[in-house]
């Protein structure tokens, strides 16, 4: 028996018999109304009336007659129903050029470097190709760094959606809003050229990346040598971000992974957090304010094991970024790890002290 089939009682041909009934109920009540198919019912909002016994006394006075009215009584000669395709333009999206150039990594296995230039035109890099890899080899993806995609220039929306495990995707120069949304195993860093630097650009003084990166995260890695804006790694469940400073709304209802913020964040930071960690520099001890503290603690970092693993979370942060902030801290860590503040949701707390307590007794017996 399938470990799927365990949680369900019944049988497969009770669901089979409750979806034959729902279907003919269904077929009986298109009858009655005098249509043939679904796609005859689609806009009929004729047939529709307000339930005013369901009103709250707050939308009782609301007149939804515009929103009933059927379309084709305000334009006879408009569709009311999908009648015409839409032209996506996928066929020039950057990815054909990843895909065409990536082909040895996915059909063998043979890590390749694609140098290509970008743009805020090109949404969602990295998806098409991300499809490619996951088509073949399902969640378990390549071995890490397999297709390194080189990039310069500035990152569309959406930049590395849900990017799969095998491909890195760097980025000299900066990238917009959703960056690493739904980030599925795969690498991202995102960090200004040298250039810029020595002209006086301050990378922990400016955003490089947007709004929502790592919004539902699950896996990965995703490194940034600047500010992100608002509502960073919300809903992740998984990644590991490292990010020099944030604006309003960071972790918020985040479930799992880990976060680190090598500068100032914005308020409500932690908001329905349930799980996972966020360490925070705060040498000014400002974080505690900026901090919704609904389900979260704020503790120190206090096990050489953990101060071990932060190190590393910033270590491998200076390697794909070269950021100064991260050399810094990691020169005068001693110091510097006594000045970061553990942000710690208490019913994941809870849960991991459970979990070590039952792997104990079960290694004592």
């Amino acid at each position: 028996m399938k470990s799927s089939e365990k949680k369900f009682s019944g049988q497969p041909e009770h669901v089979m018999n409750y979806f034959f009934l729902m279907a003919e109920e269904i077929r009986e009540i298109m009858a009655k109304l005098g249509y043939r198919t679904m796609a005859d019912m689609i806009g009929q909002t004729q047939h529709l009336e307000v339930n005013k016994k369901g009103l709250h006394y707050k939308s009782r006075g609301l007149d939804l007659t515009p929103l009933l009215t059927p379309a084709s009584e305000l334009n006879p000669g408009a569709n009311i129903r999908h009648m015409q395709y839409q032209y996506h333009g996928l066929d020039k999206a950057k990815d054909n050029v990843f895909i065409e150039k990536a082909k040895d990594a996915l059909e063998n296995r043979t890590p390749v470097v694609i140098e290509e230039d970008i743009n805020n035109l090109n949404r969602t890099s990295g998806t098409m190709l991300s499809y490619e890899v996951s088509t073949r080899y399902g969640a378990e993806g390549l071995p890490d760094d397999t297709i390194h995609l080189k990039l310069k220039g500035h990152g569309g929306q959406s930049m590395a959606f849900t990017l799969a495990k095998g491909i890195t995707m760097t980025v000299e120069g900066d990238a917009n809003d959703y960056t690493a949304k739904g980030l599925s195993g795969g690498k991202v860093a995102v960090y200004p050229s040298q250039e810029v630097i020595d002209d006086g650009f301050v990378p922990e003084d400016n955003v490089v990346v947007g709004n929502v990166c790592l919004y539902g995260a699950s896996a990965g890695k995703a490194f940034f040598r600047g500010k992100a804006g608002e509502r960073f790694c919300v809903r992740n469940s998984g990644a590991l971000a490292v990010v020099e400073g944030t604006g309003d709304h960071c972790c918020e209802y985040m479930t799992g992974g880990r976060t680190v913020v090598l500068g100032k964040t914005g308020r409500n930071f932690g908001a329905g957090m349930s799980g996972g960690i966020a360490y925070v520099y705060d040498p000014d001890g400002e974080f505690p304010q900026l901090c919704n503290m609904g389900l979260v603690g704020l503790e120190t970092i206090e096990t050489d094991e953990e101060k071990e693993e932060v190190y590393n979370y910033i270590k491998e942060h200076v390697d794909y970024t070269g950021s100064s902030v991260g050399q810094s801290m990691l020169e005068n860590w001693d110091e510097r790890v006594k000045q970061f503040v553990k942000v710690m949701p208490h019913d994941y707390k809870r849960v991991l002290a459970e979990r070590a307590a039952a792997a104990e007794k079960s290694k004592a017996a």
